[in-house]
């Protein structure tokens, strides 16, 4: 893996612990530790000199970890108060900061932390105490850190649930922890130009071609969103069919190809046998005529493939899903929301993520992109060596994604990488960050679909320079 930071549940992250403390002593990883909190907090405060601090700590090493830093602190001038998170006042003092090492990733259970002045910040260490390592679920009132210093590597618990409102800005420190098994990954812009291959100069339109089925009555936005999208993210050719041959707002780059009301599925294979990826499902509608048609498509397309929006619900159940999908021997990207999902699966997601897009997968064999705050994108067979993540995870999302259209942009994106010859796992994800960084450039209020496919094109260009 080029760039990507190891995410690692409770029990990974405990096996690392103890592979560590066969070469190195527990006391030494706590004073790396404590000290990696320490210059965190004298950053927080801008130097220690007559700063009050207090340090809530535990019992076990991330309390000692925490008596470190205070130590430090010390020594820097702070007033430190280190209190017993046992016996820990309903109410702090007035402080200017908040040391919490009272629970690690170790914790179960509720929690109550005391309660701040308001505007104290807070400096957790590893995970604010009362969140859970693994899905983020915070049981009481967990503390809500401005910043979080984790050890050796993320853990899920920052990126999902609660705690990724919880922990604030999430450092990651380095304390001499060997990571060499870890199933999950965070994808971060340094993997945009790593990942992504720069065309060829002798490359042609048809060296990215994709092929699009998607609109319907009322519905011809989803198509040329989707579009716009794919031509964004270098689609050279779009063979674009919609149901009916609707052509209102179609973008003029587009190339239609004209598709029957019903009994379409024929037609889009033969028009797109060129194109190296299809995308199939936003806005074609849910009908019993075009749930077949598009049943027909995701079984005989020889093509990697996005099964998107109403392709999804076409599928039916896990059951129905896994008969259609078995035919394929391309690669297929599923894209579900939560709602989508439970459908497929016949429950919610749950508070993890990434058990769930794992479960799915692996039931259909398929990747499957679960989107949301965090989207977790999850390939069937599993991680396959150590440091091989078989789940890749996408935390760019912002809330003004939330706007109607926006998921039809990401299929085309990931269309497009995946025509851009980017394997099907790493394109899902690439696509889901670069789409979450796009929108972070955009308009924080008012950001609609229309705006992205510029805003994608943009992102890429950075990350290519940088790169």
């Amino acid at each position: 893996m080029p760039s990507v930071r190891p995410v690692l549940t409770r029990d990974e992250m405990r096996a690392a612990d103890a592979a560590a403390l066969s070469s190195v002593r527990h006391e030494t990883l706590v004073a790396r530790a404590g000290t990696a909190v320490g210059h965190a907090a004298l950053h927080l405060l801008g130097g220690g000199y007559g700063r009050r601090v207090i340090v809530v700590a535990g019992k076990g090493s991330n309390g000692a970890d925490g008596r470190v830093a205070a130590a430090l602190l010390a020594r820097r001038g702070a007033r430190v108060t280190v209190i017993d998170a046992a016996t820990a006042p309903a109410v702090l003092p007035r402080c200017d900061l908040v040391v919490d090492s009272a629970y690690g990733t170790g914790f179960a259970g509720s929690y109550d932390a005391p309660e701040l002045a308001p505007g104290t910040p807070v400096l957790s260490v590893d995970i604010p105490s009362g969140v859970d390592a693994d899905t983020g679920a915070a049981s009481g009132r967990a503390f809500c850190a401005t910043r979080t210093v984790t050890f050796a590597a993320y853990k899920p618990g920052l990126l999902q649930g609660d705690g990724a409102r919880l922990s604030g800005e999430v450092q990651v420190a380095d304390i001499g922890i060997a990571l060499d098994a870890w199933r999950a990954a965070l994808v971060e812009d340094a993997d945009i130009a790593a990942w992504l291959p720069a065309r060829p100069r002798q490359s042609n339109k048809w060296s990215t071609a994709l092929g699009i089925a998607a609109g319907s009555p009322g519905m011809e936005g989803a198509a040329a969103l989707c579009t716009r999208g794919a031509m964004a993210a270098g689609a050279g050719m779009i063979r674009l069919g919609s149901p009916g041959d609707r052509p209102a707002s179609w973008p003029i780059e587009a190339v239609r190809a004209r598709l029957p009301a019903t009994g379409w599925s024929e037609a889009f294979l033969e028009a797109t046998q060129k194109c190296l990826a299809l995308v199939v499902g936003p806005g074609l509608g849910t009908d019993a005529a075009t749930r077949q048609d598009i049943r027909t498509v995701i079984a005989r397309a020889p093509h990697p493939l996005v099964v998107d929006a109403d392709a999804l619900t076409a599928l039916g159940d896990v059951t129905e899903a896994r008969t259609v999908l078995a035919e394929r021997a391309a690669p297929t990207v599923l894209t579900p929301h939560d709602g989508e999902f439970a459908r497929l699966a016949g429950a919610p997601p749950g508070p993890d993520r990434l058990a769930a897009a794992r479960g799915l997968a692996a039931a259909l064999g398929v990747v499957v992109l679960l989107k949301g705050p965090l989207t977790a994108v999850a390939k069937p067979e599993g991680a396959t060596a150590a440091a091989s993540p078989d789940v890749l995870l996408s935390a760019a999302g912002v809330p003004a994604l939330a706007s109607a259209g926006t998921g039809d942009v990401l299929s085309g994106i990931i269309g497009a990488f995946l025509a851009r010859g980017v394997p099907a796992h790493r394109a899902a994800a690439l696509a889901a960050h670069v789409h979450g960084r796009a929108a972070a450039h955009g308009w924080a209020e008012g950001l609609v679909a229309g705006d992205l496919p510029m805003l994608v094109a943009a992102c890429l260009t950075g990350a290519r320079t940088r790169g």
